[in-house]
């Protein structure tokens, strides 16, 4: 645990003392940090809501002031449940110590003892110069699970310094107004129904526009490094997931699918990899024919749990650029440095920065994962070296691995600042084991060839999602769902030399919408304006004489005057090159 993580939990504690100090009656659950502060879990006996707040932040000052140490000790599991008799939650948690043979530890703070591993700060003038702020509320299950009691967490927000916590709040309301769900709406992109379900979304035309070219683009990079894109059902028989692990590691994240003809038991995939052996396994390979790349965008669907679901970052179907490779030990590196150029490739393309997570098995919890400790701890050694031998800069994330291999996670940044783990290069010697596929080598013998997973951008419903807050709906032109919109000041006048204008745009490959209804040219402009065209072209009596273009760029105070023939010329440039400035 880092220093500020340290702080805000130690904050967690303070809070719980307040609370208790405020509201006597009140069960405490767990208080952890988390990336922007912390939260701890309550039980009220009353109704609680944001107008306790104050209260709440006053009292946990008076304690920092109060010069509280933190001192740690340790209980028997009998006066651990002695001292917590009043405290379910926490009689809850020493049970699981007593099953696991662990000692209850306790950390006391003034007059204040919480069940607790720690660590904590020494005392709390340490806490003086932080800087924090009660968030909001929530219904947390206890233990996450649906079938527990709902608590209400409170998340408070905390920081080292007021600069930090004043960044972070600015981010925080920028975000709101980038936020993908909203703009999602109000730029005409994609709609939920209940009667389709949660996490089900219906893209509309503007939507499957950019969705569309999301895709385009990923098949483009991926045809480019040697993948090609097979088709395969969206569900399969449960045994080809009892081959590949996934039964026992993931059927509770699975839709179960029932026949009305048969008793055999079916999936619909969360995952293509295990149907991609078979696509390997239908043929004898030879070593000339490796590697062997499959790409596919089928739909996956996966049971998230509702409360999970956010908009298009979080769904129930959505599909990947998902591909994988079948390929000789000899080939990994080369195979991995292709699809990480790839990668960069797109990144570059959508202006997003990133660093790399070499991210690794747990050894502690073996059972989360595939095959042997001996395989993970080679599979793990040749991915590092590949990672050092070409001066990639890493950190290492333990337990972020796949269930089958370690993985090379790109951890992209949006632009305010946000972090995504979106695209990975996953290593993998198990499946192709339990599928048992095999390839002749150049002597003749059976060998089983190692697979790499690897996506691009990932999901690109849900990338869409994260670009539609990067770009906060100001797409750039290659990807808005309309790339032009030619507004004609009078319907009567200049009606068929606009529809001539966008039918010359179109065959050239441009997005184009007119605009020739009985409005004011100043509501025209308003409605194209709050769709965050990239350009609005206005015309009328002068522009069709001339048969130059009065355009409006996006940001821009100023017109731009431009023949037509010259405007689709620089307009298809900036399509074809993918460009993202909107300058003529």
């Amino acid at each position: 645990m880092n220093d500020v993580s340290v702080k805000r939990h130690s904050m967690a504690h303070v809070l719980a003392s307040a609370v208790l100090k405020l509201y006597p009656d009140t069960k405490l659950g767990i208080g952890p940090s988390i990336d922007d502060g912390f939260y701890y879990d309550f039980e009220f006996s009353f109704k609680f809501n944001e107008d306790n707040f104050g209260k709440i932040k006053d009292e946990m000052s008076n304690i920092i002031k109060s010069d509280v140490s933190f001192e740690k000790g340790e209980w028997t599991t009998e006066e651990a449940k002695t001292f917590m008799k009043d405290q379910p939650y926490k009689i809850d948690l020493i049970n699981e110590l007593e099953s696991l043979n662990e000692k209850p530890t306790f950390y006391k703070s003034g007059e204040f003892t919480d069940l607790c591993a720690g660590p904590h700060i020494s005392n709390s003038n340490e806490l003086a110069s932080v800087a924090f702020e009660i968030d909001r509320t929530a219904g947390a299950y206890w233990r996450g699970r649906e079938d527990n009691k709902m608590m209400t967490r409170i998340y408070v927000l905390c920081f080292e310094t007021q600069a930090e916590l004043d960044e972070f709040k600015a981010k925080k309301e920028e975000a709101k107004l980038r936020d993908h769900k909203k703009l999602g709406k109000e730029l005409d992109l994609f709609v939920f129904s209940d009667l389709v379900g949660p996490g089900l979304p219906l893209y509309t035309f503007r939507g499957s526009i950019l969705r569309r070219e999301i895709i385009k683009f990923s098949n483009e990079l991926q045809g480019e490094i040697g993948y090609k894109e097979v088709h395969t059902p969206n569900m399969n028989k449960g045994e080809l997931f009892k081959v590949s692990g996934h039964y026992d590691k993931y059927k509770e994240d699975m839709f179960r699918v029932v026949s009305n003809y048969g008793t055999e038991e079916y999936f619909l995939k969360p995952m293509n990899c295990p149907q991609h052996t078979q696509i390997f396994a239908a043929s004898s390979r030879s070593y000339k024919e490796l590697p062997i790349r499959i790409a596919d965008f089928a739909n996956l669907y996966r049971d998230e749990k509702p409360g999970e679901l956010s908009g298009l970052t979080r769904l129930r179907c959505f599909c990947q650029d998902d591909g994988h490779c079948f390929c000789m030990e000899s080939q990994i590196e080369a195979e991995f440095l292709s699809v990480l150029s790839a990668i960069r490739g797109a990144l570059s393309t959508y202006g997003m920065n990133y660093t790399v997570r070499l991210s690794l098995w747990d050894p502690a919890t073996p059972e989360k994962y595939l095959g042997d400790p001996k395989t993970w701890e080679m599979a793990q050694e040749k991915l590092e070296k590949i990672l050092k031998e070409n001066n990639i800069e890493y950190f290492v994330g333990v337990g972020e691995a796949a269930i089958y291999g370690p993985k090379m996670d790109v951890m992209t940044t949006d632009s305010i600042g946000r972090k995504w783990q979106i695209s990975t290069i996953q290593l993998d010697f198990i499946m192709p084991q339990r599928f048992g596929l095999t390839y002749t080598d150049n002597e003749g013998l059976k060998k089983t060839p190692v697979m790499i997973h690897r996506a691009i951008t990932g999901s690109p419903e849900r990338f869409m999602g994260i670009l539609i807050e990067h770009y906060a709906g100001n797409f750039p032109t290659w990807l808005a769902p309309e790339q032009i919109r030619i507004v004609g000041i009078s319907a009567e006048k200049h009606s068929d030399y606009v529809n001539s204008v966008a039918a010359k745009m179109r065959k050239a490959g441009i997005r184009v919408e007119v605009d020739l209804d009985n409005e004011t040219l100043g509501n025209k402009i308003r409605k194209a304006t709050s769709m965050k065209l990239p350009y609005v072209v206005v015309v009328g009596d002068k522009e069709m004489e001339s048969n130059v273009l009065n355009i409006r760029v996006r940001g821009e105070k100023d017109t731009v005057n431009v023949n037509v023939d010259e405007f689709i010329t620089k307009i298809t440039e900036k399509i074809s090159g993918r460009v993202v400035d909107l300058v003529l």
